[in-house]
């Protein structure tokens, strides 16, 4: 994961990621299906096995999702006061697309932010 500077040029991890590409040359695709990750890039050969983004991705388009659809919901209401029906109609469809659009936007964004900035799990230096 270190070794390959010379080669590659640097990339834009948000785009990059956005886009579902690999983080190192952009050209591959980073996703085999919706969310699983392919075992290697096709292009340049990077090996995914250092990526893993946990819960992560879920927890920030759960939060930032919430308080989006919950205040649009409540100005809807305050304003207008349309039927319960009219709320679920609006609601849910536009929770359940925007979740799912925004949890591999950001899978792909926060993978391309840890081999760019090589992250690792965290050991003890006892020496």
């Amino acid at each position: 994961m270190g070794d390959d500077h010379a080669r590659y040029a640097p990339v834009d991890p948000v785009s990059t990621g956005f886009k579902g590409r690999c983080p190192r040359c952009a050209q591959g695709q980073l996703f085999d299906g919706f969310l699983a990750l392919k075992k290697e890039c096709l292009n340049c050969k990077l090996d995914y096995a250092f990526a893993d983004s946990g819960d992560g991705p879920a927890v920030f388009v759960m939060t930032g999702l919430g308080f989006v659809v919950v205040g649009l919901a409540l100005w809807l209401e305050v304003n207008y006061s349309p039927p319960l029906w009219l709320h679920l109609a609006i609601w849910f469809p536009l929770t359940i697309g925007l979740g799912l659009y925004l949890l591999r936007a950001i899978k792909g964004i926060m993978i391309c932010l840890q081999y760019r900035n090589k992250a690792a799990p965290g050991e003890i230096d006892r020496g």
